[in-house]
């Protein structure tokens, strides 16, 4: 919505024409008429659309401002029962974010890195922004670093303190969500060997 918009109201003026004693219309000589005292104002489209333009745009900021008000109330209320939340697990449905958005990005590395590297190859960047942190893990190592620079193929980020094999992720949670409650993540290796049976 155009919050800039102002409507102006127009001024309408009354068609008066000259009454004679009688309550009769006064006639013109000269046109045959009845004699205009006051020339009303004219009906027509463009008064009748912007009339209707009004209408519309307070309609608009009616429903803008109901939306801001259920917000309002929405958080109002969930800080009343957790002080502190404001609303932070609110959805007011008004097309509005929520401050909380859990972030699902997760690449897997394509070669291993070993501790001071800054370019990981990774099989998907999907998701990923400079300037934000993820967590690197596999088998044996953990660590949270920043992202420098993300290109299609490859996540730039701080050195690396510890190494890295081949498969282990980056991802930006790594959280589980299971029967509507956030869990660890789950993560592991396997040794797989190949037995001939005879």
């Amino acid at each position: 919505m155009d919050n800039a918009y102002v409507f102006v109201p127009r001024v309408w003026i009354d068609h008066i024409i000259e009454i004679d004693e009688y309550g009769n219309p006064v006639i013109d000589p000269a046109t045959g008429k009845p004699k205009v005292l006051q020339e009303g104002t004219r009906h027509m489209a463009a008064f009748e659309n912007h009339q209707e333009q009004g209408i519309l745009k307070s309609h608009e900021r009616l429903d803008n401002h109901a939306d801001k008000i259920m917000r309002i109330q929405v958080q109002m209320e969930l800080d009343g029962r957790a002080p502190g939340n404001s609303g932070t697990f609110a959805d007011a449905f008004d097309g509005e974010p929520n401050k909380l958005v859990r972030q699902t990005a997760v690449a897997v590395l394509t070669a291993p890195r070993a501790a001071g590297t800054t370019e990981l190859n990774v099989d998907t960047t999907d998701g990923f922004k400079a300037f934000t942190e993820v967590t690197v893990y596999d088998g044996n190592n953990s660590e949270d670093v920043l992202i420098t620079d993300v290109t299609a193929s490859t996540i730039t980020v701080q050195p690396l303190v510890n190494d890295y094999v081949k498969g282990a992720r980056i991802a930006r949670s790594n959280v589980r969500i299971a029967d509507g409650q956030m869990t660890r993540g789950d993560w592991g290796t396997y040794s797989v060997a190949v037995a001939e049976v005879v």
